[in-house]
């Protein structure tokens, strides 16, 4: 697998000269503004067909102005901006603004807050920008994300920031396949474990024997077994198929990253994959953590951090050597990377550090009761005082049809706040990780309102048939969720599955609980751990129908509801 990641990226180097070539079918408007950064308050977007090069052959994507990344977009907050987007498709298409607080006409989901834009249609985005930060903009229609159609969006702020930097860089992830998304999915359908070459082997159960004992071993592997799932899955689609990007460069074409010695440099992280979550580090240079899907953070120091689909974090490095950093970002099932160099002189390469192996889930990542042995056995972060807190919050719960049948099979027994846990396959690196629990709002959140109610949901599936839900109810059979404007929500996620969810709300902020009610955290998109629950607090401050959904693509057909604000 690593000799394949190597090779994909040098053969998509080696033919980059015919990376140019279109298809007949696909050549984009001439008029189409192919700047890769794009300022003011009117903007002209141009969805279409554009034949891209990412693994040394060539095959057609859905771009915006004929780039991936489209884009990158330069707002000011306060400033009404004018989106003007033309689609060139044979099919209908979109652009959600992921993040962005607005009008739900202007927030882009067909079906939900506009029809979509059919074919050689214009539709016209226009809303004042009322935030600054990091943010992001994809389809959602169908799987076009999936096939290019993302770009970042910087929205400078009204006044200082209480942090300073000589320089900035958009570090936008994504991952890319030659494959038909359709394939992908319906490779899924037939075995949810295609693109899994983790898996156990007999020198494996072997190794347990003499690690645990046969007894233990032995449990243990009937226990998965039993539950049918692997502990090996962790992740749906990998670099079996994906290539991993960085600003649209597969590892051997590096995104180069410029500065100069002495520095302060900003690198505002964007996850745009359409499944894959990123452990990120820069060997040799600590990153201090300055804000989160937009919005400030009490300063952080980490060696590492994990971004899940569709979330932002912003650090600051200070490079000391005129040298060149390896910005790398492995996949969390390890099967490749992305790769682009923070450098002082574009000829200048950093190579990639070898690739941390990977770890296998726990029974607490099912949600399995754990004594306290086992817990220190396996060296987890724990703090119950702080989550024992969490667990005592009640308010008026609003129940929730509940199904039982072949949309669900798993199910958490004992699901824990594990804000703490830096999760499977960082436990126990030697490095300072990044968890939840180091997140505070940069400002006191103490007065915010405490909730009037709050509602339950279970993220729930059945991998064996690669179906996804909540609640037990898949999207095209549940009714929507109702929201009261003007109320405050506490709402708390319950993974019954074995896999992260990215889950997002459109519209409106997420309050996350990190148990300092003081310092909420405000995003847009929360990372559920598998078997595990957490908790946010929204006030419902805009009315209409706005999306409500896991952000990993090929699960979001069934994780996904309706909300309406009356």
């Amino acid at each position: 697998m690593l000799r394949r990641t190597f090779v994909k990226g040098a053969a998509a180097a080696s033919v980059a000269g015919i990376a140019g070539i279109r298809l007949e079918a696909a050549a984009p408007a001439k008029s189409t503004d192919r700047r890769a950064v794009l300022k003011g308050n009117e903007f002209f977007l141009e969805i279409g067909y554009t034949t891209v090069n990412k693994t040394g052959k060539p095959a057609v994507a859905t771009t915006i102005n004929g780039q991936i990344p489209g884009p990158t977009l330069i707002w000011r907050e306060g400033e009404t901006v004018t989106i003007h987007v033309t689609n060139r498709l044979k099919v209908r298409s979109s652009i959600h603004w992921h993040g962005i607080i607005l009008p739900y006409q202007m927030d882009g989901v067909p079906d939900i807050s506009f029809k979509g834009i059919d074919p050689g249609e214009t539709f016209t985005y226009r809303f004042k920008v009322k935030q600054h930060g990091t943010y992001w903009y994809h389809s959602h229609s169908g799987y076009q994300e999936q096939t290019g159609m993302y770009g970042a969006i910087v929205i400078k702020p009204r006044r200082k920031e209480p942090f300073g930097y000589d320089r900035e860089h958009v570090i936008l992830l994504s991952d890319w396949s030659d494959e038909k998304p359709s394939s992908i999915y319906r490779k899924l359908k037939l075995s949810s474990d295609y693109y899994n070459f983790n898996q156990r082997t007999v020198g494996d159960f072997f190794s347990e024997v003499k690690q645990k004992g046969l007894g233990k071993a032995f449990n243990d592997r009937k226990m998965w077994n039993q539950m049918r799932m692997s502990d090996r899955d962790l992740s749906d689609v990998t670099g079996y198929t994906y290539t991993y990007l960085m600003h649209g460069h597969p590892p051997a074409e590096q995104f180069k990253a410029l500065f100069k010695k002495g520095e302060k440099i900003r690198l505002r992280f964007i996850n745009g994959a359409a499944m894959s979550f990123f452990d990120v580090r820069i060997p040799g240079l600590k990153m201090t953590v300055v804000a989160a899907d937009g919005n400030h953070l009490k300063p952080v120091t980490v060696d590492e951090f994990r971004i899940g689909v569709a979330e932002t974090y912003d650090v600051i490095v200070e490079p000391k050597s005129a040298k060149a950093y390896a910005i790398f970002a492995q996949s969390i099932e390890r099967s490749g990377y992305a790769l682009g160099s923070l450098t002082s002189s574009a000829s200048m390469l950093a190579k990639a550090p070898k690739m941390d192996k990977p770890q296998a889930l726990t029974m607490s990542d099912m949600g399995m009761k754990m004594d306290m042995r086992s817990h220190k056995r396996m060296k987890m972060p724990m703090k119950p005082y702080k989550w024992k807190a969490m667990e005592k919050q009640t308010y008026p719960v609003t129940p929730l049809p509940m199904a039982t049948g072949p949309q669900s099979t798993m199910k958490a027994q004992d699901p824990k706040y594990r804000l703490d846990d830096p999760g499977v396959g960082l436990r126990n690196n030697g490095r300072r990780v990044l968890t939840y629990a180091d997140l505070k709002n940069r400002y006191s959140t103490a007065r915010a309102p405490k909730p009037d109610r709050e509602i339950i949901l279970h993220l729930t599936g059945n991998m064996e048939r690669y179906m996804w839900s909540i609640n037990g109810i898949a999207y095209p059979d549940a009714k929507p969720l109702l929201f009261h404007y003007g109320e405050r929500l506490r709402i708390t996620f319950i993974n019954d599955t074995m896999m992260n969810h990215p889950m997002h709300l459109h519209g409106m902020w997420s309050d996350l609980e990190t148990g300092d009610d003081n310092h909420l955290v405000r995003k847009h998109t929360v990372i559920v751990q598998p078997g595990s629950k957490i908790s946010y607090r929204v006030t419902v401050d805009a009315k209409g129908a706005w999306a409500y959904h896991c952000h990993l693509l090929y699960h979001m057909a069934g994780m996904f509801r309706k909300v309406v604000v009356v």
